[in-house]
């Protein structure tokens, strides 16, 4: 029997290869699924993760300083490698011509394969990303609604006055896993384009860590096989073109802009199936230079509520503070008093004290 010359691979150890990197490649297409099940499909997380704005060591600086700036960018590294977005900027979709497109779409669809029905995406939640975020407590999603309101007249500054109207015509892919409607070509996209940037400078300047390297890409999604990952047991591991072929030239209809929302991609979803708004800047001719009376009304009553809830944590911890010394002080007068008191009892029980009585 030859002995396998020097860098050969038998076939025992070519088929464990071959299987290793068939799970590998599994493995990380199910992380990717699960990755994409967000409003955000197309981030690459690791571009988030890369330091942009390190500062130059200064060769002649102490070595004390130096050992500050190496912790300061482990800890930047640290926290960027956390970062999961749970908020974003969305552009709803809200002409009716537009949603009855994709239900037709969706449902030509799941005629030809109707496993498929709960990678759909429901009516309410049709809608263009601008940005994602992370914001991690009320407080911060308090200032993401400031940074929203800031938004504003960078946004009336780019649109100088004039409609912005989103045409959508044909569908694709991305890696056949995620199906959205296209975006026509044309002036609104940079317009877009300049709207997403500023949100995104806007956000970052407030400290927030929201945005993605990868260029950005609007789109109208209608389905996401992540949504369905039994499917892939099944052999259902891609969206198949046949299935939207007829559907690659449509004009599914123009969506006029007049709103922007802070959405949360965790909190439970609005009746309509529409996501947690936290809030909203109305734009375009709808607009009218004031803002929009339910607009008013819930961030005023955001403000009372925020407000009530810190007056009371503060009364408390103040009373806390306060209690302490004078519940200890209290505390000793009353066992001073309860002491004497025994004291007294007890000179009166000896007074009176007969044998026999007490024993």
């Amino acid at each position: 029997m030859e002995r396998p010359g020097a860098g050969a691979i038998n076939s025992n150890e070519c088929e464990n290869v071959s299987r290793e990197e068939e799970m590998s490649e599994e493995f990380e297409a199910d992380a990717m699924d699960s990755l994409k099940d967000m409003p955000f499909a197309t981030i690459d997380i690791k571009d988030d993760c890369e330091i942009t704005d390190v500062p130059h060591i200064n060769l002649e600086r102490s070595k004390e300083n130096e050992r500050i700036s190496k912790d300061q960018i482990k800890k930047r590294k640290k926290k960027q490698k956390g970062y999961q977005p749970n908020y974003f900027l969305s552009i709803p979709i809200t002409n009716k011509e537009i949603t009855r497109g994709i239900k037709i779409l969706q449902n030509a669809i799941l005629q030809q394969d109707e496993r498929l029905a709960k990678a759909m995406t429901s009516d309410g939640s049709f809608h263009v990303t601008l940005l994602v975020m992370q914001l991690l407590n009320e407080d911060e999603v308090n200032l993401g609604i400031g940074a929203l309101l800031e938004l504003k007249p960078f946004i009336e500054e780019i649109l100088q006055g004039k409609e912005l109207i989103l045409p959508f015509q044909g569908v694709d892919t991305f890696g056949n896993q995620v199906g959205f409607v296209k975006l026509a070509e044309g002036h609104h996209i940079n317009l877009l384009l300049e709207i997403a940037e500023a949100a995104k400078r806007t956000f970052q300047e407030k400290g927030f860590m929201a945005g993605e390297n990868r260029s950005f890409k609007p789109h109208l999604t209608f389905m996401k096989l992540s949504r369905t990952p039994w499917l892939r047991r099944k052999g259902v591991k891609k969206i198949d073109p046949k299935f939207y072929e007829k559907f690659i030239s449509h004009r599914f209809g123009e969506e006029m802009v007049h709103r922007i929302d802070l959405c949360s991609m965790l909190k439970k979803k609005q009746s309509n199936g529409y996501y947690h708004c936290e809030s909203s800047i109305v734009i375009g001719a709808k607009n009218g230079g004031e803002p929009d009376d339910a607009e008013l009304l819930r961030l005023s009553k955001r403000l009372v509520e925020n407000a009530v809830l810190k007056a009371v944590q503060q009364y408390l911890e103040e009373t806390q503070s306060r209690g302490k010394p004078a519940n200890g002080s209290s505390g000793k007068a009353r066992a001073a008093d309860r002491g004497g008191a025994d004291g007294d009892q007890s000179g009166r029980q000896e007074a009176h004290w007969t044998p026999g009585l007490n024993s």
